[in-house]
């Protein structure tokens, strides 16, 4: 195998449930009608991203996304990464293009033992102690390898779906039916608070299982996922480790750095056009692609050059997805072509 191009993708699927089945709380489950238009308006995408790999999520039950496969006739072109979906909660999951899985995916739902958030002695002798005692993703990290050539390593795929900003509900909390008087006026500031402390630790144990992947290996790592933050935020300065960006051929690359797609399409465009969610007139940066400096144009152990970022959001200006069969995510789309640092 000589390939000299491949291409990766993320895809929010927005509750990707069978009709009539239950989702999340205050979710009405989908009408067969609903369900149809979102089988055809998915089928679309995927046929218009034709991207090797493509992770997703929010995706509930294996037979929809099967059903959205063959609806754009692609159930012969891609290997289904989906074993957990069986319609009882949200998984990640993934669609590799036929002979380029190596191995057997693994869906990581435990943190690793490398992870701790607690200190009780910190430099800082102001500073109370810290206790976080989250153990595991709310979304199980979904890892596999593909075989991009045959002149070097597998490359480490994560797919991932980090803590939405969304405030956690407190209300039914003892502490707070104890006294709700005292905490009703502050429960959207403690729940988003709650909500922002997870997907830290979430971030924080993947970051944790990367590193073990990059450090001082050859390995190309690419993360693709939902991360429900930012560019610039402290979610993807944890993930990406802050790398430093150089101007020229090949001349940098940190061993355990990622590098996001986001930033390497900046370097093409003169104006920043990113964007894939709007909520209350808000456009974010929430899906991303995270690259290794395997991948990353200007490292001295560079494999892959980038070739471009394509985001499909024009269906964010929708107000009612349910009656388009639309999502409420940008899809992005990374292309990457063989050029190895000379």
């Amino acid at each position: 195998m000589d390939r000299q191009r491949f291409s990766v993708a993320t895809v929010n699927l927005y509750n990707l449930q069978l009709p009539g089945r239950r989702m999340n709380p205050g979710q009405q489950p989908w009408t067969p009608v609903e369900y149809r238009r979102k089988v055809r308006w998915l089928a679309d995408r995927l046929r218009e991203l034709d991207a090797d790999v493509v992770g997703l999520q929010e995706l509930w039950h294996r037979d929809a996304l099967a059903d959205v496969l063959a609806e754009a006739h692609l159930d012969d072109d891609y290997t289904v990464l989906a074993v957990p979906a069986d319609g009882d909660r949200i998984t990640c999951a993934a669609l590799v293009r036929d002979g380029l899985l190596v191995g057997e995916p693994a869906w990581v739902e435990e943190f690793p033992p490398g992870f701790r958030l607690r200190v009780a002695d910190g430099h800082d002798p102001q500073a109370p102690d810290v206790d976080v005692r989250i153990d595991r993703f709310s979304r199980p990290v979904l890892r596999f390898a593909v075989a991009l050539r045959d002149d070097g390593p597998p490359a480490e795929v994560f797919v991932t779906h980090l803590k939405s900003k969304l405030p956690t509900r407190v209300d039914r909390e003892d502490w707070f039916t104890a006294d709700p008087d005292a905490f009703r006026p502050h429960a959207e500031a403690l729940g988003a608070a709650l909500s922002t402390i997870r997907r830290t630790a979430e971030a924080t144990a993947l970051r944790v299982l990367l590193t073990a992947a990059l450090r001082g290996t050859a390995t190309p790592v690419l993360v693709l996922g939902d991360v429900n933050d930012g560019q610039h935020s402290n979610t993807l300065n944890i993930l990406t480790g802050q790398p430093r960006y150089l101007v020229g051929d090949a001349l940098g690359g940190a061993d355990t750095g990622l590098y996001t797609a986001q930033t390497l399409q900046e370097y093409r465009d003169t104006r920043d056009v990113y964007y894939t969610h709007v909520h209350e007139d808000l456009r974010e940066s929430l899906d991303h692609v995270l690259v290794s400096e395997q991948l990353y144009d200007n490292s001295r152990r560079r494999r892959w050059l980038f070739d471009g970022l394509r985001i499909a959001n024009d269906h964010l200006d929708t107000d009612d997805h349910r009656a388009d069969g639309s999502g409420d995510h940008g899809l992005v789309r990374v292309a990457f072509r063989w050029a190895p640092a000379s």
